[in-house]
């Protein structure tokens, strides 16, 4: 079984909600940290990078709690994965 460790994601999203809102809504989908940087703004948007750290994060509800927000995913920077050995693994030595 493989566990998603930490994601570093490029995500816009409009000035509402506000970045500590929008962060807030992130966390709440899972038992993971969210650190969110404003990388630029315009008239409208915000660029945004996100890093989500946890035992397990959930890629898919995260993507749901950002577009619940109006935001759109970018990229996928940078992943993190922490596999484990299943008995499958042990039985075959």
């Amino acid at each position: 079984m493989h566990r998603v460790k930490r994601l570093v994601l490029d995500v816009l999203k409009p000035h509402t909600p506000n970045v500590l809102d929008f962060s807030r809504h992130l966390a709440e989908h899972g038992s993971h940290r969210v650190k969110t940087c404003v990388v630029e703004m315009d008239d409208k948007t915000e660029t945004l990078q996100l890093v989500i750290e946890g035992e397990d994060i959930d890629f898919e509800g995260i993507q749901q709690a950002i577009s619940e927000n109006g935001a759109s995913l970018h990229s996928i920077d940078e992943v993190e994965i922490e596999g484990s050995e299943t008995e499958a693994d042990t039985d075959s030595d």
